[in-house]
């Protein structure tokens, strides 16, 4: 399925909106500050982070602020107009530490093993994102004990838990830390 025909058709281009309306409501910044969230993925100062599925860059700001000047961020989206977003936003906060690349999560072409953290933050489950060809794309771009940090439905974390790819650590603030195996 080709995500960026549809997010152009006249329906998608809707949705995008609607979608971008609701990640920048009001009441998702009072009640799920992405500071919030990101603490809970316990990043640090100097870290690697990718975020994948950045949308209109609700956390990113947040995410190049706690890792410093020291530290890189990649956040991807696979939809051009979100990638706008990002990088309007990334520019404003005169941010020098922030890569937005527009990729495709089953294929992310990334260095294996490149990422200290890896953020899926109300991602998955899309049905354009199939667990099967994801979780191992995620596996191989993480460090040898690098951290995925996923905000997401029960179901999907069983999911996590079953590939063998990684191990469930704890729970903080809605954000499910796991650990590279």
């Amino acid at each position: 399925m080709n995500i960026e025909a549809l997010a152009n058709s006249k329906i998608g281009k809707i949705g995008v909106k609607v979608a971008g309306a609701m990640m920048e409501s009001r009441l998702r910044y009072k009640f799920f500050g992405p500071m919030k969230f990101v603490r809970s993925a316990d990043i640090r100062p100097g870290q690697t982070v990718l975020e994948v599925g950045g949308g209109t860059g609700f956390y990113t700001v947040s995410i190049a602020q706690l890792i410093g000047d020291q530290g890189c961020l990649v956040t991807m989206d696979v939809l051009s107009d979100y990638i706008e977003m990002i990088s309007k936003r990334v520019q404003a906060a005169e941010l020098n530490n922030v890569q937005v690349v527009k990729r495709d999560a089953m294929n992310t072409r990334l260095d294996a093993e490149s990422f200290d953290t890896v953020l899926l933050f109300s991602v998955i489950p899309s049905p354009t994102l199939p667990l099967k060809q994801f979780l191992p794309e995620m596996h191989r771009i993480l460090k040898p004990e690098g951290m995925l940090a996923v905000t997401t439905f029960p179901w999907v974390h069983r999911s996590i838990r079953r590939s063998g790819l990684f191990t469930y650590i704890k729970k903080r603030n809605f954000v499910h830390n796991y650990r590279r195996c």
